[in-house]
């Protein structure tokens, strides 16, 4: 009834010609509810329909809805959507009023009202720009019926303001960006609108008007896209963190896959914005470095395969993801190569270590990958003066690494194909093939290739097979007795070079497809000392059958021969260790003379090498529980069994096995004869020293190490391998928490801005030698122990406060995005996993959650989650998004980064400012800014829904791009929470 009143009293009005403040008196005493608004009885479109009936529109009438709006008797959303529906353009003088009615306030557009309302605003500001496309087309369709006509002209210029003002604000373009989303279907029409428009455009004659219409449209189709616009990037030179990074897999990580490294360096270039040309010149930058700085032999090769045959993969896959832009990316990487041609002083050094034209050599990679044209390849190639005084008589004969690392590549899938053959009939060919691979450097070459190109896995596995098949004998002869001998000892000392040198994972990550462990593997899981392992001597692995420890001893003891027929190699490497012991305890006894332990420890490695191999890992264990004064003995044993044997009676390839055995066991050692500053072997021998073993110096506290090695990066600016390794010990010696909170405490030092942000990139780095632990350590402990305690309130001021925000969004980021991404690396899988706290603890989360989402979901559409107390956290008020998608809550780092979030929404509502609260808008900030590159969700997921009004207040946030950015928009409630923040703005 109320609405039939209301026309009846329109039309009394206008009949007895009441002035606009007499007709709202009386329409508010006849037809007035305590404090509801008039949009529910459409008093706009009641009015609006009586006020346009005829040709022209009734000025009376028109001067009621003026009233009505200037007194807020109706609401902006229904004036509008009033306005949209009038779709008679041809009454021109009808549509010149509804603009001016539209000049009263589209310039000041905003709602405080319930969520419910602000949405309503957003579908109104949708409708109103369709209106006025439609009203643009259909001019311009009279344009090109009747021709050019001053009025129609006119009336398009006037629709085509309306429309430029209303989308060039940035405010208005994110609501009607909500309205798209709230309803897909509203929008195609404006597409479909649009589309008739930019077909109309062609026949306006007035060439400012045209390019005006065009600028119009564009801005139209350009609100899909308002988040994917990025901030130019910041101008710096040199990229520490990409740099570091690179160090660091190519340091640590060869055999690790190539898809987590390519993700890795995505993030850190997306996180700094950095372009793609200085990206790409970082990562040869850091190559050229780590190749110069790498100590010689086996680390040398691993960074020349990981920089020739590594890089070039993952340069192929940053290309890959935007297929049609491969040009472009090709173009970049051709400007990365001209910057790189200019340090000269770099380029000059890496020819010099390698004896060769490295850049030459990785210009033709490139191109042969089709990183680079051929003719970018020559132009290059062409600007590179090669300096040939590196030829000196000495080296001339010397090939270079890099290309025997390329040779090496296709050498590997070949000898994979050897050993795949089936050697049972004749296996002294394959013996030939392993007796080349010994000699040189050619297994290091093979490995390191393999390494880099993902095949190392399964050339470990091949080699396991190979040493299980000598197990099977049957009548043999005695050539066929050492060919077995040989087959077992060369794969077996292979296997623990590479284990050695890219550590066990290689070899256990998969297990064997029969069911039944290899002896090799059993063996290394039980019995082979490695960094970081300590082994029990007393293990019963190290005790096997007494009868067969009796006979190897007599066997031993004899200064006969060893026979090789019939001989059981795995059973008598599993033997070794006891017959050692019972040589060892003869000799304690004064039962055996020096020069009768000297014969046996000959015997044991004068055939087969495995059995010294076996021999000194015991021996290793052993010492290690001794005292310093009972080591003599066994030390002494561990050096006869280190030395090679001068010997005429030895097996074939006697010299070349007995390198690797000296190498490996050598590395087994070095921890124990570190412990009481022994040497293995005086070095007058020309062997290098271990490389990266021992950087701890002795009697210093390891605090003060991680210190003094810090500030050394620090003022490097860049961090080298070695500075990788002394980190990765420390952090293997201190644990997480302290490794970390003590290298924070180091960033929360630095007063000076651009210092501060050279930490922040340095330690972003040094925390990817374990990300996942070192982050669930900083934003579950150290971050809210910062922030809840007001003592350490005044280290967060800025700049450093800042830069700490910056290090923690970086390092949240980066864990979120790879934590889903298989397990940890070999490298992080070495130390202990620390449990930091127990996470149910952080983030409690009753059962009755569900049962409660499930009201608060289906609760009252105009009362959305009481958004409007930030001092309520309970429950409802501090839902977020991730809770509506149901997001594993079992995940640590998912209960850290919700706590986080709880944490700094209760500093946000809560009335004390200071440091702290300084903090948490430069973390949001960050947040924002890493994620404004069109990469949606992740952590801001877990930030509580009423946390959006809180933050609009502080200015930096008071954007609408900011507010579509923190909130997730595929998420109802999300919609209306940014719809009711930007509506307020």
């Amino acid at each position: 009834m109320k609405v039939v009143n209301l026309k009846q009293a329109i039309l009394q009005a206008w009949k007895e010609r009441w002035s606009d403040y007499q007709w709202a008196i009386n329409i508010k005493k006849n037809l007035g509810t305590k404090g509801a608004t008039w949009d529910y009885l459409n008093l706009a479109e009641a009015l609006m329909e009586q006020a346009l009936i005829g040709p022209s529109p009734n000025p009376l009438i028109l001067s009621y809805l003026k009233y009505a709006i200037n007194s807020q008797m109706v609401s902006y959303s229904s004036v509008l959507t009033a306005i949209s529906k009038f779709d008679d353009f041809s009454r021109d003088l009808c549509v010149k009023s509804l603009l001016e009615i539209m000049d009263m306030f589209s310039n000041h557009l905003s709602c405080h009202g319930k969520a419910e309302e602000c949405i309503g605003l957003c579908r109104a500001l949708l409708n109103v720009v369709m209106w006025l496309v439609l009203g643009c087309a259909w001019y311009c369709d009279r344009l090109r019926e009747l021709g050019s006509s001053a009025s129609t002209e006119a009336s398009l210029k006037a629709c085509q303001e309306r429309l430029h003002s209303l989308v060039s604000s940035i405010k208005n373009r994110a609501l009607i960006h909500i309205a798209r989303l709230e309803d897909q279907g509203s929008w195609s029409n404006v597409e479909q609108a649009i589309v008739k428009l930019t077909e109309g455009i062609g026949s306006v004659t007035n060439q400012t008007l045209k390019s005006k219409l065009e600028e119009s449209v564009s801005l139209v189709k350009g609100i899909p896209h308002m988040l994917t616009a990025q901030s130019p990037p910041p101008a710096q030179p040199s990229f520490p963190s990409v740099h570091a990074f690179i160090m660091l897999e190519g340091t640590m990580n060869l055999t690790g896959e190539t898809q987590p490294l390519v993700e890795q360096l995505m993030m850190i270039k997306r996180m700094q914005r950095i372009p793609t040309p200085l990206f790409v010149l970082e990562i040869w930058k850091a190559c050229f470095t780590g190749l110069i700085e790498s100590p010689e032999g086996t680390e040398e090769l691993k960074w020349t395969a990981f920089m020739f045959l590594k890089i070039p993969q993952v340069l192929l896959k940053l290309k890959s993801p935007q297929s049609d832009k491969g040009q472009e990316f090709m173009d970049d990487v051709n400007v990365a190569f001209e910057y790189l041609l200019k340090l000269t002083p770099l380029l000059d050094k890496a020819d010099q270590r390698c004896n060769c034209d490295c850049l030459n050599m990785l210009l033709q990679e490139c191109n042969k990958l089709g990183l680079l044209s051929d003719s970018h390849a020559a132009n290059l190639s062409s600007k590179r003066e090669y300096a040939p005084r590196l030829k000196t008589t000495e080296n001339a004969n010397i090939q270079p690494n890099p290309g025997l690392i390329l040779r090496a590549e296709p050498t590997v899938t070949n000898i994979l194909k050897t050993v795949d053959a089936d050697h049972s009939k004749s296996p002294e060919g394959l013996l030939g093939v392993l007796a080349h691979m010994l000699s040189g450097k050619s297994l290091d070459l093979l490995l390191a290739a393999a390494a880099a190109t993902g095949k190392l896995k399964s050339f470990a596995r091949k080699f396991i097979k190979l040493n299980e098949f000598p197990k099977h004998i049957s009548g043999e002869g005695s050539k066929s007795a050492s060919v077995r001998a040989l087959l077992f000892d060369i794969s077996f000392l292979m296997l623990c070079h590479v284990v050695q040198t890219y550590g066990s994972e290689v070899i256990l990550s998969e297990p064997s497809p029969s069911g039944e462990t290899p002896f090799f593997e059993t063996w290394l899981l039980t019995c082979m000392p490695e960094e970081g392992k300590i082994l029990n001597p007393d293990h019963p692995c190290f005790r096997p059958e007494s009868g067969k420890v009796e006979s190897l001893v007599a066997l031993l003891n004899n200064s006969s021969e060893m026979k090789l027929v019939q001989m059981k190699w795995h059973e008598i490497c599993l033997s070794t260790p006891a017959a050692i012991l019972e040589v060892l305890n003869a000799w304690e006894n004064g039962a055996l003379t020096v020069e009768a332990v000297q014969r046996i420890t000959d015997n044991i490695k004068g055939k087969v090498c495995s059995m010294a191999i076996c021999a000194v890992a015991w021996l290793v264990a052993h010492v290690r529980m001794l005292g310093r004064d009972e080591r003599e003995k066994p030390q002494t044993m561990i050096r006869q069994l280190v030395l090679p044997l001068f010997g005429e009676n030895t097996l074939q390839f006697y010299n070349e096995r007995v390198v690797i055995m000296s190498s490996i066991l050598e590395h087994m050692c070095a921890d124990v004869f570190q412990q009481t500053g022994l040497l293995l072997r005086s070095t007058l021998e020309g062997q290098e020293p271990i490389p990266y073993r021992n950087l701890l110096p002795a009697k210093e506290p390891i605090h003060e190490a991680l210190r003094r090695q810090f500030q050394a990066v620090l003022r490097k600016g860049w961090v080298d391998s070695r500075a990788l390794h002394l980190f990765e010990s420390l952090l293997h010696i201190g644990g997480v928490f302290w490794f970390t909170n003590n290298l924070v405490k180091e960033l929360l030092k630095e007063t000076r801005k651009e210092w501060a942000h050279r930490v922040v990139e340095l330690l972003y780095s040094i925390f990817c030698l374990d990300t996942q632990q070192i982050t669930l350590t900083l934003l579950g402990t150290i971050l809210p122990n910062l922030l809840t305690d007001p003592a350490h309130w005044h280290s967060l001021a800025d700049p450093p406060g800042k830069a700490l925000a910056k290090l923690s969004v970086w390092c949240a980021l980066s864990s979120f995005s790879t934590h889903h991404k298989g397990p940890a690396s070999a490298r992080q899988r070495k130390r202990q996993r620390e449990d930091i706290e127990d996470y149910s603890s952080l983030f409690p989360l009753d059962d009755t959650q569900p049962s409660k989402l499930m009201r608060l979901l289906s609760s009252n559409e105009d009362e959305p989650v009481t958004l409007s107390s930030p001092g309520d956290r309970s429950m409802s008020s501090s839902l977020s998004a991730s809770q509506l998608h149901t997001v594993n809550m079992k995940e640590p780092l998912n209960r850290v980064l919700a706590n986080l979030f709880l944490l700094i929404s209760s500093i946000l509502g809560s009335k004390m400012a200071g440091p702290h609260t300084q903090f948490v808008h430069s973390f949001m900030e960050e947040c924002v800014e890493c994620l404004e590159q069109g990469h949606r969700g992740s952590i801001l997921q877990f930030l509580p829904f009423t946390m959006v009004s809180e933050l609009v207040k502080l200015p930096a946030m008071a954007k609408p791009k900011v507010v579509l950015a923190i909130t997730d928009l595929t998420l109802p409630l999300g919609r209306r929470v940014a719809a009711k923040a930007i509506s307020a703005l």
